[in-house]
């Protein structure tokens, strides 16, 4: 009986280690700089993370973090992910000008289509093809577009290229600002989290930022006007990454990595696109209801306009090509990608 009993407690204790039950279970910290009900939190975000704890039976946790509530900045946000003070996160590369050159292509004007799945499927593949040696310290689990840039201003919306000379307008990037610069405003670069309290203080009159943003920014409050291009290309965009710490991505045991990858690449781009698309049908219908003027620059304008963007973008190859880099095949890559993929 003795001896059967100090089987019975060595077979239990085999069970316990080998049973899936028992196994390791991983919590994961993420963070992002923008509200919880802002779309792509709400409409990529958690239902990632839900769809990673369902997978993986209840064995992954990943607990979701707005407004950088874990700590640091969201111009550091990729820092922070490759040192491992977070396991993962939403990162805007363009936050860090010059850090990244080459991510900028996706981000010239007029490069993207409206559609930000479209444009983020378009992303994905330019990430694999040209990024991953610079981004080879973190995990990528998705690289992204939003949708089109909207300009948000108090006041009446510009109905020629001329009324956007002297506004101080926020930008995103470096290449919006660029793009704001040509167009005669005097741009300010800024993340996101700052936008509503430089409108407020008049620090700005007003800024560059997607339909999506604008209801938890308060912009129907603290703008008057919203202006799109006319057309079916954006008149700029910005490019993300949702990533991780590449050491607690391979820490993962291997049918962890599995539910992470599964959950990764191309439908994990095209998917945060999508939050994006569908946040911006939101925004703009915010923004009607609340009585603010919607526009939309004439067809002529918006030539005019695009004229200025290749001009920025010429620009941009030159500078590339000083770097060492040829800013023309970046820019017929990333212009191949978004028409590979238009209509995905």
């Amino acid at each position: 009986m003795h001896a059967m009993h100090l089987l019975s407690h060595a077979t239990l204790a085999l069970l316990v280690l080998t049973t899936p039950a028992f196994a390791q279970e991983v919590t994961l910290r993420f963070q992002h700089f923008v509200a919880p009900a802002s779309a792509n939190p709400t409409y990529f975000m958690q239902p990632w993370a839900d769809a990673i704890a369902e997978q993986s039976g209840g064995r992954i946790k990943v607990e979701i973090y707005p407004f950088m509530q874990l700590g640091g900045s969201a111009t550091n946000q990729y820092d922070l992910i490759r040192d491992g003070a977070i396991d993962g996160g939403w990162v805007i590369p363009g936050y860090q000008p010059n850090r990244f050159p080459e991510a900028e292509a996706l981000e010239l004007p007029f490069m993207t289509t409206k559609s930000a799945q479209e444009a983020s499927a378009a992303a994905w593949e330019f990430t694999q093809d040209y990024l991953m040696d610079d981004f080879a310290d973190i995990h990528i689990i998705a690289a992204h577009m939003h949708g089109p840039g909207i300009l948000h201003k108090r006041g009446d919306a510009p109905a020629t290229i001329e009324d956007f000379a002297g506004l101080k307008l926020r930008g995103p990037s470096r290449t919006a600002t660029l793009l704001l610069e040509e167009l005669g405003a005097s741009p300010v670069g800024m993340p996101v989290p700052q936008f509503p309290e430089a409108i407020a203080r008049g620090v700005v009159d007003g800024g560059v930022i997607p339909w999506e943003q604008a209801p938890s920014l308060k912009l129907d409050e603290l703008t008057d006007s919203h202006t799109d291009v006319a057309g079916d290309r954006s008149l700029y965009n910005l490019y993300f990454l949702w990533a991780m710490n590449k050491a607690t991505y391979d820490a993962l045991p291997d049918d962890l990595r599995a539910v992470i990858d599964a959950n990764s690449g191309l439908m994990a781009s095209r998917w945060a696109g999508r939050a994006h698309d569908t946040g911006d049908a939101v925004g703009r219908d915010v923004m009607a209801a609340s009585g603010n003027t919607i526009a939309e620059l004439s067809a002529a304008q918006t030539a005019e306009i695009m004229a200025v963007g290749a001009g920025v973008t010429s620009r941009w190859i030159a500078e590339m090509d000083a770097k060492g880099y040829d800013g023309a095949a970046l820019v017929a890559a990333a212009q191949f990608a978004v028409e590979a993929n238009i209509g995905q």
